[in-house]
Protein backbone atom coordinates (compact mmCIF):
# COMPACT_ATOMS: atom_id res chain seq x y z
CA UNK A 1 0.00 0.00 0.00
CA UNK A 2 1.41 3.41 -0.95
CA UNK A 3 2.14 5.88 1.82
CA UNK A 4 0.58 9.29 1.38
CA UNK A 5 3.07 12.13 1.79
CA UNK A 6 2.91 14.45 4.76
CA UNK A 7 1.41 17.66 3.45
CA UNK A 8 2.86 20.85 4.95
CA UNK A 9 -0.26 23.00 5.45
CA UNK A 10 -2.37 20.34 7.24
CA UNK A 11 0.60 19.46 9.46
CA UNK A 12 1.21 23.12 10.39
CA UNK A 13 -2.50 23.60 11.00
CA UNK A 14 -2.55 20.57 13.27
CA UNK A 15 0.45 21.91 15.21
CA UNK A 16 -1.27 25.26 15.68
CA UNK A 17 -4.64 23.74 16.62
CA UNK A 18 -3.08 21.37 19.16
CA UNK A 19 -0.93 24.15 20.63
CA UNK A 20 -3.97 26.40 21.12
CA UNK A 21 -6.00 23.51 22.56
CA UNK A 22 -3.15 22.74 24.94
CA UNK A 23 -3.03 26.35 26.13
CA UNK A 24 -6.78 26.20 26.82
CA UNK A 25 -6.48 22.88 28.65
CA UNK A 26 -3.57 24.23 30.75
CA UNK A 27 -5.69 27.26 31.69
CA UNK A 28 -8.63 25.01 32.61
CA UNK A 29 -6.64 22.56 34.75
CA UNK A 30 -3.69 24.57 36.09
CA UNK A 31 -4.04 28.25 35.22
CA UNK A 32 -6.52 29.13 37.94
CA UNK A 33 -4.51 27.64 40.83
CA UNK A 34 -1.70 29.97 41.90
CA UNK A 35 -1.90 29.36 45.66
CA UNK A 36 1.00 27.66 47.43
CA UNK A 37 0.28 25.59 50.53
CA UNK A 38 2.40 26.46 53.57
CA UNK A 39 2.90 23.59 56.00
CA UNK A 40 3.41 23.97 59.78
CA UNK A 41 7.16 23.41 59.38
CA UNK A 42 7.36 26.36 56.98
CA UNK A 43 7.80 24.33 53.80
CA UNK A 44 5.72 25.10 50.74
CA UNK A 45 4.10 22.89 48.14
CA UNK A 46 2.07 23.60 45.09
CA UNK A 47 0.58 25.42 43.45
CA UNK A 48 -0.73 22.36 41.59
CA UNK A 49 -2.22 19.22 43.05
CA UNK A 50 -1.58 15.79 41.55
CA UNK A 51 -5.18 15.44 40.36
CA UNK A 52 -4.83 18.63 38.31
CA UNK A 53 -1.73 17.40 36.48
CA UNK A 54 -3.27 13.96 35.92
CA UNK A 55 -6.40 15.62 34.54
CA UNK A 56 -4.28 17.75 32.21
CA UNK A 57 -2.39 14.73 30.87
CA UNK A 58 -5.53 12.61 30.39
CA UNK A 59 -7.34 15.47 28.67
CA UNK A 60 -4.42 15.99 26.27
CA UNK A 61 -4.55 12.35 25.19
CA UNK A 62 -7.70 13.06 23.16
CA UNK A 63 -6.20 15.67 20.80
CA UNK A 64 -3.01 13.62 20.44
CA UNK A 65 -5.11 10.59 19.50
CA UNK A 66 -7.13 12.68 17.05
CA UNK A 67 -4.02 14.01 15.29
CA UNK A 68 -2.08 10.74 15.28
CA UNK A 69 -5.00 8.67 14.01
CA UNK A 70 -5.45 11.08 11.09
CA UNK A 71 -1.73 10.94 10.25
CA UNK A 72 -1.02 14.50 11.42
CA UNK A 73 2.12 13.15 13.06
CA UNK A 74 3.97 16.47 13.25
CA UNK A 75 0.91 18.06 14.82
CA UNK A 76 0.61 15.30 17.39
CA UNK A 77 4.29 15.33 18.33
CA UNK A 78 4.94 19.09 18.23
CA UNK A 79 1.61 20.79 19.00
CA UNK A 80 1.16 19.66 22.60
CA UNK A 81 4.80 20.30 23.65
CA UNK A 82 4.65 23.75 22.03
CA UNK A 83 1.48 24.62 23.94
CA UNK A 84 2.78 23.23 27.23
CA UNK A 85 6.10 25.04 26.86
CA UNK A 86 4.45 28.39 26.13
CA UNK A 87 1.93 27.93 28.96
CA UNK A 88 4.59 26.95 31.50
CA UNK A 89 6.90 29.79 30.48
CA UNK A 90 4.09 32.32 30.83
CA UNK A 91 2.67 30.85 34.05
CA UNK A 92 6.02 30.46 35.80
CA UNK A 93 7.81 33.58 34.53
CA UNK A 94 7.17 35.49 37.76
CA UNK A 95 9.55 33.18 39.66
CA UNK A 96 12.09 35.40 41.40
CA UNK A 97 14.82 32.75 41.46
CA UNK A 98 15.06 32.60 37.68
CA UNK A 99 15.04 28.80 37.77
CA UNK A 100 11.65 28.57 36.12
CA UNK A 101 13.37 28.00 32.77
CA UNK A 102 14.73 24.69 34.08
CA UNK A 103 11.17 23.56 34.70
CA UNK A 104 10.05 24.88 31.31
CA UNK A 105 12.83 22.93 29.57
CA UNK A 106 11.86 19.80 31.51
CA UNK A 107 8.23 20.26 30.41
CA UNK A 108 9.33 20.71 26.81
CA UNK A 109 11.64 17.68 26.70
CA UNK A 110 9.32 15.40 28.68
CA UNK A 111 6.28 16.26 26.62
CA UNK A 112 8.22 15.77 23.37
CA UNK A 113 9.21 12.28 24.47
CA UNK A 114 5.76 11.32 25.74
CA UNK A 115 3.86 12.67 22.73
CA UNK A 116 6.39 11.06 20.40
CA UNK A 117 5.90 7.65 21.99
CA UNK A 118 2.12 8.04 22.20
CA UNK A 119 1.94 9.14 18.57
CA UNK A 120 4.06 6.21 17.41
CA UNK A 121 1.88 3.74 19.30
CA UNK A 122 -1.39 5.27 18.09
CA UNK A 123 -0.24 5.51 14.46
CA UNK A 124 1.04 1.93 14.55
CA UNK A 125 -2.16 0.51 16.02
CA UNK A 126 -4.28 2.55 13.60
CA UNK A 127 -2.21 1.41 10.62
CA UNK A 128 -2.47 -2.23 11.71
CA UNK A 129 -6.24 -1.89 12.17
CA UNK A 130 -6.61 -0.27 8.74
CA UNK A 131 -4.59 -2.98 7.02
CA UNK A 132 -6.58 -5.71 8.81
CA UNK A 133 -9.84 -4.07 7.73
CA UNK A 134 -8.68 -3.88 4.10
CA UNK A 135 -7.79 -7.59 4.04
CA UNK A 136 -11.26 -8.58 5.23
Amino acid sequence: MAQRPLKLVPQLTAILVLAVMTLAVWAAWLGWDQHRDVHPDGSETGPYEAWQVIGLVLTLLAPVYWAASRRYLAGAVLGVPLGLTVAAAYDWSDDSSGLFMVGVLMIMMGSLVVTGVATAVIASVKKRADSTRQRS
